[in-house]
């Protein structure tokens, strides 16, 4: 039996859906709350380790520069330590304005040492908890993955020793695609390609239409795709299937008997993302583990969904939700109730390596972690680590901050961004 078959169904608790659970305790709000006692403990302590730092560490530039279509965050401090991040290229395109007027002055001139402190505060300034979303989030953590390196180079750790203790140095991948469009017997055989590149023992396919109300793509793919994917493997091949939201409850559940007849190892977002008590519906009438928390925003949306066991498996993204900081709170809120993160990956640029060092100090962390390949437009150097797929197992660089220095040319063709 897999690892992923550890995730057994705690007993229902006859109640569907955050609306109805907090009506039903409109008259007790005590009880209500106790429900949520042990993880708003967990929530409620610290992730960055202030005390590798016996000075403060003010910043004095913060930078959004643009070559093309890569955006970099360059952060400087007064001290003349220097961090650097890669953006989420696909979505910075359309949010620089909103990194530049609503996030980089509220950072210059603050303690770096204090950068917890500072995600909670620049949530409120100039309202920008109204931005809430993809839109506020990747900005900030573009930021917040600046910032770390800039830290992780004057502490001399890499990321993931400033959020956690070390927990993983090499990290198994499954091999992630996305061939709808394409008839079943033709994404299969582009997952064999990429398998046997990559040489991961997981694997993971798309299944529906993505957001489709039930509708596939094309007609009669995924019936056909998930018995193939397992003949296709076999039954050493740790399999995971994603809807990205295509079913309404009814046929998430169909479609989600049929993977459990084909032994598939997870679920992820059989319904709309946003649809919260409709995902409880689906992980309650099926024993396969329901993933998901890719598109979610919100750190008490988490939470319900935690709590009352509607994921089995936690997906952070984390530029969609923020950062590793606000990440981190989500994995140890699941690693409580023994449910593994396996964070996902979002865009282009460096994610893949943002993803590896939030991995790497995630103690729940699940066996097999998303790869979509590496990243070879950006010109890097990583002396501690290949950066490639072997035998299924990538090594995280233990170098300090992010762990790669980027190619001073490369850098020096992005200029600064102004509207």
């Amino acid at each position: 039996m897999k690892t992923r078959r550890k995730f057994l169904k705690t007993a229902a608790t006859g109640i569907i859906g955050a609306g109805f659970y907090i009506n039903s305790n409109a008259g007790n709000s005590s009880s209500f709350l106790q429900e949520y006692t042990e993880l708003d403990k967990i929530l409620a302590q610290p992730v960055l380790k202030k005390e590798l730092f016996s000075e403060p560490v003010i910043i004095d530039k913060l930078e959004l520069l643009r070559y093309q279509n890569n955006f970099i965050c360059r952060v400087i401090s007064k001290q003349g330590a220097v961090g650097i991040s890669v953006s989420n290229n696909m979505q910075m395109v359309s949010l620089y304005p909103i990194f530049l007027n609503r996030l980089q002055p509220f950072f210059i001139g603050k303690n770096a040492v204090e950068l917890e402190k500072l995600l909670e505060e620049v949530y409120v300034f100039q309202s920008n908890y109204k931005l809430q979303g993809l839109a506020l989030w990747i900005p900030q953590a573009t930021i917040e993955f600046a910032i770390l390196d800039m830290l992780g180079k004057i502490a001399g750790v890499p990321m993931g020793k400033l959020i956690g203790e070390i927990h993983h140095k090499n990290i198994a991948v499954y091999q992630a695609n996305n061939y709808r469009g394409l008839s079943a017997e033709e994404s299969i055989k582009r997952i064999v390609e990429h398998v046997e590149k990559s040489q991961a023992k997981a694997v993971k396919f798309k299944i529906g239409g993505r957001m489709s109300k039930n509708a596939d793509y094309p007609q009669g793919r995924t019936e056909k795709l998930i018995p193939l994917v397992r003949k296709t493997f076999g039954n050493e091949m740790t399999i995971y299937a994603d809807s990205n939201g295509s079913y309404d409850v009814k046929e998430a559940i169909r479609i989600g008997k049929m993977l459990e007849e084909y032994k598939v190892d997870f679920y992820e977002e059989p319904v709309p993302f946003d649809w919260y008590e409709e995902t409880k519906q689906v992980a309650d009438a099926l024993k396969i583990p329901i993933a998901g928390g890719e598109q979610e925003p919100g750190m008490h949306n988490f939470r319900w969904l935690i709590q009352n066991n509607a994921l089995q498996i936690v997906q952070p993204d984390i530029f969609y939700f923020g950062g590793m900081i606000r990440s981190m709170k989500v994995a140890r809120m699941a690693a409580s109730k023994g449910m593994d993160c396996v964070p996902h990956i979002s865009g282009s640029g460096l994610g893949y390596l943002y993803m590896m060092h939030f991995v790497s100090a995630i103690a729940n962390a699940g066996p097999f972690h998303e790869f979509k390949g590496f990243n070879s437009e950006i010109p890097l150097e990583c002396p501690t680590s290949d950066l490639k797929s072997n035998n299924g197992v990538v090594k995280v660089p233990t170098g300090p901050g992010l762990g790669v220095e980027l190619d001073v040319d490369f850098i020096r063709k992005h200029k600064p961004v102004k509207l």
